[in-house]
């Protein structure tokens, strides 16, 4: 009876270290930090050419990544579907996946998509495969992003991440956080420099299109704007805009997409509502009256906005008016192309105009299905002729959870203009 039971023991014992085992590699295999890479299996799309018009409504926010791709963002994810005129979301292109690191910001240039991660990792990816291209190790963000189940924060404004363009043509990315940026060769994932900066005390504004990040100091006196080489990570210019006192706030202007590649400014000092305009070039700001009020965008070289309930576009440089549409009634202008214009009208009708000659381009409703109009626009997205907004139910409640601060499960209207 004593060897049975002691065997029984045995036996239990054996079980009971399997089981455990099992468990720990379960365990293991759930929590140990993992990549997934799903890379595409069907061909890279051709370039898309829809008429002018609605295309159709999505969960989330689209990234248009070559005229062929719509690239999104999601918890511990990125991924690609097609067409890019597609009416619905689609099953993914490709994917890629990061865990336990939260996904915190996506930019694009070309073909290559890079992706920021919470730990602080970059990961590059070839749009027309989803492979990686390379690995990188950035700062960890200073903050998340205040996304909402859209993810337009991480795709559309990426906080902390950067593109810009050297003088000699060669394309940088640009990752600030943790007290330091970085910048790293767009093409290989090489690190080009590596320069500590402020605390609380300094701010990150964006990159200008002449190759430079732009961000403002206080932390040696007054605040003062610092520009420096994304070529080098060296400061070349520091710079108080005239009449500001000892603070001063600075908005990019005309950005190519999110606050990359901005080719003007507005400064801003405490107590001054409307502030001053600037482009920004190799050389210290030059001052654009047109470009003081707030609601002034930048569309190449035109200003463009809203006068006294009328559309106006004057040159940036002169202040010299261009040209004026009291045809179109009461709206405002929502996003910018370097060859679009695009206003958003009370009725929420999409008129899409030429920004040299104000000559109309396209103009729609922006609706989708049933839908309707009545509803308040959100974040907004403009790159290649595309147009993304989010619907927001009215009225807007900022505090509202996402059924409630939403239209509806698929808020994210997307139109080719």
């Amino acid at each position: 009876m004593g060897f049975r039971n002691g065997r029984r023991r045995v036996v239990l014992v054996v079980a009971v270290l399997l089981a455990v085992a099992t468990v720990a590699t379960i365990v293991y295999r759930v929590l140990a930090p993992a990549e997934v890479s799903t890379v595409a299996r069907a061909a890279y799309p051709t370039p898309a050419d829809p008429p002018a018009g609605v295309i159709g409504r999505l969960p989330v926010a689209p990234l248009v990544v070559d005229d062929r791709l719509r690239v999104y963002a999601g918890h511990r994810q990125v991924y690609a579907d097609r067409p890019v005129d597609g009416r619905y979301r689609t099953t993914p292109f490709w994917s890629y996946r990061r865990w336990p690191a939260e996904l915190v910001g996506v930019v694009a240039s070309g073909t290559t998509v890079v992706s920021r991660w919470s730990d602080g990792r970059l990961v590059a990816l070839d749009a027309r495969d989803g492979r990686v291209a390379w690995r990188a190790d950035g700062p960890e963000p200073a903050r998340k992003p205040d996304a909402r189940r859209t993810g337009a924060a991480i795709v559309w404004d990426p906080p902390g991440l950067y593109l810009a363009r050297t003088g000699d043509g060669r394309d940088v990315l640009v990752a600030t956080g943790a007290g330091e940026a970085r910048g790293v060769d767009l093409a290989g994932g090489r690190e080009l420099w590596r320069v500590p900066l402020g605390g609380d005390c300094r701010v990150d504004v964006g990159t200008t299109s002449t190759g430079r990040l732009v961000g403002v100091d206080r932390c040696a006196g007054p605040a003062a704007v610092e520009f420096r080489d994304v070529a080098t990570g060296t400061v070349t210019d520091r710079w108080r805009p005239p009449g500001t006192g000892d603070d001063v706030v600075v908005t990019p202007v005309g950005c190519r997409s999110g606050r990359s590649e901005c080719p003007a400014l507005r400064t801003a000092g405490p107590g001054d509502a409307a502030g001053r305009g600037w482009l920004v070039g190799p050389g210290a700001p030059v001052a654009a009256p047109a470009l003081d009020r707030l609601d002034t965008q930048l569309a190449g070289e035109q200003a463009v906005g809203v006068v006294g309930g009328v559309l106006v576009g004057r040159s940036a440089r002169t202040g010299a008016e261009s040209w004026r549409r009291p045809d179109l009634g009461p709206g405002r202008v929502i996003a910018v192309q370097p060859d679009r214009v695009h206003l958003l009208t009370d009725a929420n009708e999409l008129v899409t105009l030429d920004p040299v000659t104000g000559a109309e381009r396209s103009r729609f409703p922006l609706t989708v299905g049933r839908d309707g109009t009545g509803y308040a626009p959100g974040a907004v997205y403009a790159s290649g002729g595309y147009v993304a907004v989010e619907r927001l139910r009215r009225p807007v409640d900022p505090d509202a959870d996402d059924q409630g601060y939403f239209l509806s499960a698929e808020p994210v209207v997307l139109a080719a203009t």
